[in-house]
């Protein structure tokens, strides 16, 4: 029963304190400062509060009512001008216990006041510490010249009081600005990590598109003599490789512009995304650019998440790529295994091609098969390349499987 009432009452509650923890500082604060006012004139609390003088009770009067009203009134703005909120306080506080008035809970305001400026105060902390100590020094003097019989003890006990809950205000304010800079840094980290992979996704895009279309021009510019009906063809090829281009550079500006809700709501990102799906139109490209190659699968395709999809179809398109440039014409063979922990991808190629894993990265930290032994690290998978036995070249990656139904 209790933990059926538990889970209505908390979504109840929640809401609330959210919309609460939304209200500007100041209205906050007023209300503190209200409620503190109230319960300073209820003669139950009068005992709890901070006293050091102990001298003789004076009647209240008008002078009374205004000093505690000096002890409440100032913490509305605490968080907003904690300096100034403590002077008044501390001011308030001194008067009222060199007047002998008599303690109420307003008092405690001091100790707000201290806790605050520990907390928010951001400028002057220590020369604000050292006005508060010697202004306590002075009232000591004052009180004990007033007949106060409190000792010297007593006055370091209460002194030490309120230096611990100006520490304790002190210690939520370094834990705070921590966790800022923590929250900073992280979001530096992510920001960097995110403009590395999209440079990443640029030179994949544009090294393998613009690669592809410097082929098919070539070869369509030797067929216009050899064989000019064949040229159209080419020509089209080329056309064709431009838009998919433009299509992918699109998308990644557009996700480079794209800022939290701001991002663009495309009706179909499928049809953009590079995917497992999609890798039979890279073969398929590369065939028309004069690449032959085989293309084949093993075992049952699931789909996978979106970074393992993205990894697999990048060193399938980054091979053809180094295929079309460094062993144009040699035969290439992709092969793709769907296991039930791992996806295995091999690319094979004949001929001297010992050229790209030669290759070092570039200054942003990794191009070419760098970058894809980066990017398949980030998975926790192996990518492995270099010259093969019997001549040409291999590159072989295996990813661990993270199929959409996890």
């Amino acid at each position: 029963m209790t933990s059926r009432q538990a889970s209505w009452s908390l979504p109840l509650l929640r809401a609330p304190l959210d919309r609460w923890q939304e209200r500007d500082v100041l209205l906050k604060d007023g209300v503190l400062a209200l409620a503190l006012t109230l319960a300073a004139f209820v003669p139950t609390l009068s005992g709890i509060g901070a006293q050091i003088g102990d001298l003789p009770e004076r009647p209240a009067n008008a002078l009374g009512v205004g000093l505690v009203l000096a002890h409440t009134l100032p913490l509305a703005v605490r968080r907003r001008w904690p300096a100034a909120c403590l002077a008044v306080v501390a001011c308030a506080f001194a008067v009222h216990q060199a007047l002998g008035f008599a303690t109420t809970f307003a008092s405690v305001g001091l100790y707000l006041a201290l806790y605050s400026a520990g907390a928010h105060q951001v400028r002057f902390r220590r020369g604000l510490a050292a006005v508060v100590g010697a202004g306590y020094a002075v009232l000591a003097v004052v009180l004990d010249h007033l007949g106060s019989p409190q000792s010297v003890p007593d006055y370091l006990v209460f002194s030490l009081i309120l230096a611990a809950v100006r520490l304790l205000g002190s210690t939520v304010r370094r834990r705070r600005t921590e966790e800022a800079r923590r929250r900073r840094l992280a979001a530096e980290t992510a920001t960097t990590a995110e403009r590395a992979r999209i440079a990443r996704e640029l030179h994949d895009v544009v090294t393998h598109h613009v690669t592809a279309m410097v082929i098919q021009a070539d070869a369509a510019q030797f067929l216009l003599t050899s064989a000019p009906e064949r040229a159209a063809a080419g020509l089209v090829a080329v056309s064709d490789t431009g838009r998919r281009a433009l299509t992918e550079l699109r998308h990644l500006l557009d996700v480079l512009e794209a800022t939290g809700e701001s991002a663009p709501a495309d009706p179909a990102p499928a049809d953009r995304a590079p995917t497992l799906g999609r890798v039979g139109d890279l073969v398929e490209r590369a065939r028309r650019s004069g690449q032959p190659v085989e293309f084949s699968e093993q075992g049952e395709r699931r789909p996978q998440s979106v970074d393992v999809e993205l990894a697999a179809y990048r060193v399938v398109q980054e091979t053809l790529t180094n295929a079309l440039k460094h062993a144009a014409g040699e035969p290439t063979r992709v092969l793709l295994r769907y296991g039930d922990e791992h996806l295995g991808i091999e690319v094979a190629t004949d001929g001297p091609v010992a050229a790209p894993a030669a290759r070092k990265p570039g200054p942003a930290g990794g191009r070419g098969l760098a970058g894809l032994r980066a990017r398949v690290r980030m998975l926790d998978g192996q990518l492995e390349a270099g010259p093969r036995p019997e001549g040409g070249f291999e590159v072989r990656a295996t990813i661990p499987a993270k199929t959409l139904q996890e």
